[in-house]
């Protein structure tokens, strides 16, 4: 199995010389896949990754594992600027504009997936750039933080670490977990292409945060492309599924006139 190189990508805001992995593209007008790390994870320790690499080899499409500024755990230094922050999202778009100027990516086959925190991410990245993405995987996501915040005591901390503090101490607090909720951007959502999958009995982040963003996407937007799986099971993440899709919209998009479907 193939290893991924190291790529350093200057953030256009301040500057910051961010690391990323990449498998390059095997050949020209290959798709590009994005893996999100999770909420407690590195670009160093994404087994999802390792997950897709035999997919992507197998097809010979491009692999990019961004960090966007780490975990998001109060060890992170740098945790107010991870989360999905205004850096973060800025992260993830300028390794895929750097990755895209060096190999010649189709620029109709690109995806975006995540589990968990990384499930967060990738709809914050989806309403960041809805255009951009042929299709975005995101699995057991958080998209209220405020919610979350009181449901899962195991991660209230890091979440305050992140935003500043615990909702309602202050407008601008509340505001940080405003900004960084996929809930808060559901107009935006709403003009990508998403399918959401959730567990029911998830004992971490309960399947309501992402039956209710749906919702939301769907009263928005009645004819949003946007899919909601709610499966047996617990907090859980299938790459074989996101590949699966991810292979049949790449498919789609070389047939002109076809209409997406999952």
């Amino acid at each position: 199995m193939a290893e991924l190189i190291k790529f350093e990508v200057a953030s256009s805001i301040d500057g910051s010389q961010e690391m990323n992995l990449l498998l390059p593209p095997a050949g020209k007008q290959q798709p590009l896949l994005v893996v999100l790390h999770t909420w407690s994870a590195e670009v160093n320790s994404v087994k999802q990754a390792e997950n897709v690499l035999p997919f992507v080899e197998e097809r010979g499409w491009g692999l990019l594992v961004p960090n966007f500024r780490g975990p998001n755990l109060t060890t992170n230094p740098r945790a107010k600027e991870a989360c999905a922050s205004s850096l973060a999202r800025q992260d993830v778009l300028d390794a895929v504009a750097a990755v895209r100027e060096k190999y010649e990516v189709r620029s109709d086959a690109i995806f975006c997936f995540g589990g968990s925190g990384g499930g967060h991410m990738s709809l914050m990245m989806a309403a960041a750039a809805p255009e951009l993405w042929r299709g975005v995987s995101a699995w057991c996501p958080i998209t209220d933080l405020a919610q979350w915040h009181g449901e899962n005591p195991n991660y209230s901390a890091h979440i305050e670490a992140c935003c500043g503090g615990k909702p309602g101490e202050s407008m601008a607090i509340d505001a940080e977990y405003a900004a960084r909720s996929p809930v808060s951007h559901v107009g935006r959502l709403a003009r990508a292409t998403v399918w959401i999958h959730h567990g029911l009995d998830d004992p971490s982040v309960p399947c309501t945060h992402s039956l209710n963003l749906f919702c939301k996407v769907k009263y928005t937007a009645p004819g949003a492309r946007c899919w909601l799986d709610i499966h047996p099971g617990g907090h859980d993440c299938h790459c074989d599924r996101a590949m699966e899709w991810f292979a049949q919209l790449a498919g789609n998009a070389e047939k002109k006139g076809m209409e997406l479907t999952k």
